[in-house]
């Protein structure tokens, strides 16, 4: 006999067509693009953390992630651990309702450019997701 399994999900996601968030990255014509499930929307939210660097958002300077700040340092190991030190303590501050699974930090050290890969676990519904993200320096 099959074990019966619970899954838990968000109220906002049972409803048709309601707008629940803005998505990441800005790019409709004349408006931003709408998130309809929490999914979506903790994945938009986890971008937003991820490309925000501390002191940048107004009236809340500890918001983000200083990855941007260690393109200029040397890309060492250490490095590569303050990154994902950094990542651990905004997510688990600012976005609590997600687990992370496991975070890769890849440097680059001839373009000077640093590839982060956020694994994790929405806690509520147990659904796993991940994002990429590249960045570098403007040369």
């Amino acid at each position: 006999m099959p074990i019966p399994q619970t899954i838990r999900v968000n109220p906002l996601d049972l409803r048709k067509n309601i707008t629940i968030g803005v998505a990441l990255p800005f790019n409709a014509k004349g408006v931003f693009n709408k998130t309809y499930s929490t999914k979506e929307q903790i994945k938009s939210n986890l971008l937003n953390l991820l490309l925000t660097a501390k002191g940048e958002r107004l009236l809340n300077p500890t918001f983000g992630c200083n990855i941007h700040r260690q393109l200029f340092e040397q890309l060492t190991s250490e490095t590569e651990q303050k990154v994902i030190s950094s990542i651990r303590e905004a997510i688990n501050i600012f976005i609590p309702e997600i687990q992370i699974l496991n975070i890769v930090v890849s440097p680059n050290i001839d373009f000077n450019s640093i590839n982060v890969e956020v694994d994790y676990k929405i806690i509520i519904s147990n659904t796993k997701d991940k994002v990429t993200i590249q960045f570098e320096t403007i040369q």
